[in-house]
């Protein structure tokens, strides 16, 4: 049902801080205020989902996508790898192609997993390459952060292993095994001076936190079936424990700001049309990096006629991937993939070095879901062989030798920040709820095409060493689902939009948090970081609530 205009306000939810976005940046802040005995209100756009409801419509989905366990509503859509233009409104010479879910406990319902921290090098991209821009924070700083987020998040890794970033902490849980396949990689990497390493996962190699360990489904993406992986329902069980009140199917559209630049309240509509309001004391915009700037941008006003935190003309600008180079092959003999989580180890050697002056940095992934990614999955194979007469027996012994020798690489290449890369309202071309979609300009730069081919240049020579019998290249990137960079931080108001403590530069009661802080990407996927981030950003807002005075704690 499409909203009535001019609905009147039912009624106006109060708690000292609301929070807009019930992924793990809202859900982590929510916990740790909650737990500080803050009033915590939690809106999410969509609705809530059971494990085995979501796990039930993946069965039943016709096409196995990432999306597919998590169908998307009228008053909350959201983009599909299978449908990018039936609600982004693309308008860049190069297709956008990452997704995201809008869904209580956000994107992490079908995330990976993998939880690498960013490099130190990552944080000074222009002090040590020349290119781009530092982070306003060093990786110094984050690092008590980070070890916090593994903990918090439940991530299984080598403690003694160099990936790069030094630690004061242990992981909490020791790593996952390296497969056979990883360790057959492993070999013809090393006869190119190249090492496979474990990778750090937000999976359980053992029980921890009242979760099973990891059973090797193959299918983190888009569901765990048994909930080893962290999804951001293990901080709402959490949070609303401690008194955070989640409304969901609450689509947030305006942030109202008051003559003095102070967030006053927000607006939200329902399903049914109807309309209300939110008040606190602190606002946490928390809504993925492309719904929070759409949300900023649509709270355009005669006294903020760019929108909401935009003085600096920022918000929407300098939308980053980790465009993907997906490389495959069929090797000689079996290597036995699907007994694991899809990616499990790694090589890393490129992701940093005096190149990063001409060129992007990536990290390789070893996939270990065949050839499930490039989009030739089992069933698919079986259909193939079906048309080509294979029947019985004989079909049966030529999927399991064709599928046992399956392998691939995703190659993550970094992105720069490019103004001109951005996300607006697209009010011309509202969704069925009368929202405006997303607009996005996107290119590729040529520092990262080199980087792209470079990868695959590095992935045939594995690929070699190895004696495959077949490679092949995806002739276009994939996108990765890590959509950064849309409200950066920085230290001047007029090259940023939020400070290091993610506070908008404009607006001293509002907070944005997310992988849209990111000034820069590098080339660890974001969610160990934007979980990071949030709780030192929730760290802030506690003191913050605090020198208000005790009345705000009792709900006074």
């Amino acid at each position: 049902m499409k909203p009535t205009k001019n609905s009147q306000v039912a009624d106006t939810l109060t708690a000292d801080v609301v929070i807009v976005g019930a992924g793990v940046a809202g859900l982590l802040a929510a916990y740790k205020l909650s737990q500080s005995g803050a009033r915590v209100l939690v809106l999410e756009a969509g609705p809530a989902i059971e494990r085995i409801e979501a796990i039930e419509n993946y069965r039943n989905a016709i096409a196995k996508t990432p999306e597919s366990p998590y169908p998307g509503t009228e008053y909350a859509p959201r983009p599909s790898v299978i449908a990018l233009d039936d609600y982004y409104v693309q308008a860049g010479p190069t297709q956008f192609k990452s997704t995201y879910i809008r869904r209580v406990g956000g994107t992490t319902w079908h995330w990976l997993g993998t939880a690498l921290r960013h490099l130190p090098a990552d944080f000074e991209m222009r002090t040590r390459y020349g290119v781009a821009v530092d982070w306003p924070i060093s990786y110094e700083a984050l690092e008590p952060w980070y070890s916090a987020a593994e903990h918090e998040l439940g991530v299984a890794g080598d403690s003694e292993a160099s990936l790069g970033s030094p630690r004061s902490r242990e992981y909490p849980m020791q790593p996952l095994p390296l497969t056979y396949l990883d360790r057959q990689v492993g070999q013809a990497a090393k006869s190119l001076g190249l090492t496979v390493r474990i990778t750090p996962q937000a999976r359980n190699a053992v029980t921890y936190q009242n979760r099973p360990p990891c059973c090797g489904s193959a299918n983190c993406i888009p569901i765990c079936p048994i909930g080893a992986k962290y999804d951001a329902t293990v901080h709402l069980r959490k949070a609303v424990e401690h008194g955070a009140r989640v409304v969901d199917q609450a689509v947030v559209y305006q942030v109202e700001v008051d003559n003095e630049g102070r967030v006053t309240g927000v607006r939200l509509k329902r399903p049914d049309g109807t309309e209300q309001r939110a008040e606190g004391q602190i606002y946490v915009l928390a809504a993925h990096a492309i719904e929070t700037p759409k949300i900023l941008l649509m709270s355009r006003t005669d006294a903020l006629p760019n929108g909401v935190a935009n003085s600096s003309g920022l918000v929407g600008r300098h939308l980053m991937d980790h465009p993907i180079q997906l490389s495959w092959a069929l090797a000689e003999n079996p290597l036995y993939p699907y007994r694991s989580p899809l990616e499990n180890a790694g090589i890393e050697d490129f992701r940093d070095g005096a190149f990063r002056s001409q060129r992007s940095a990536f990290r390789i992934a070893i996939g270990e879901d065949g050839w499930s990614f490039p989009g030739t999955s089992p069933p698919t194979l079986a259909s193939n062989l079906i048309k080509k007469g294979f029947r019985g027996q004989a079909l049966q012994a030529a999927m399991n030798a064709h599928t046992a020798r399956q392998f691939r690489f995703a190659c993550l290449v970094e992105q720069l920040p490019d103004p001109e890369n951005r996300i607006e309202p697209a009010f011309d071309q509202p969704d069925s709820f009368g929202i405006p979609r997303p607009r996005l300009y996107y290119r590729l730069d040529e520092f990262t095409q080199q980087a792209l081919a470079e990868a695959r240049r590095v992935s045939e020579e594995i690929f070699r060493a190895m004696g495959v019998l077949y490679l092949e290249h995806a002739p276009e990137h994939f996108g990765a689902g890590h959509v950064m960079g849309t409200y950066r931080m920085g230290l001047d108001p007029n090259s940023s939009v939020v400070t290091p403590e993610q506070r908008s530069h404009d607006h001293p009661n509002l907070f944005l948090l997310g992988s849209g802080v990111f000034p820069t990407v590098g080339t660890a996927n974001p969610t160990l970081t934007i979980a990071a981030l949030s709780l030192w950003a929730a760290e802030t807002i506690s003191r913050e609530l605090a020198s208000l005075g005790p009345e705000v704690a009792a709900g006074e």
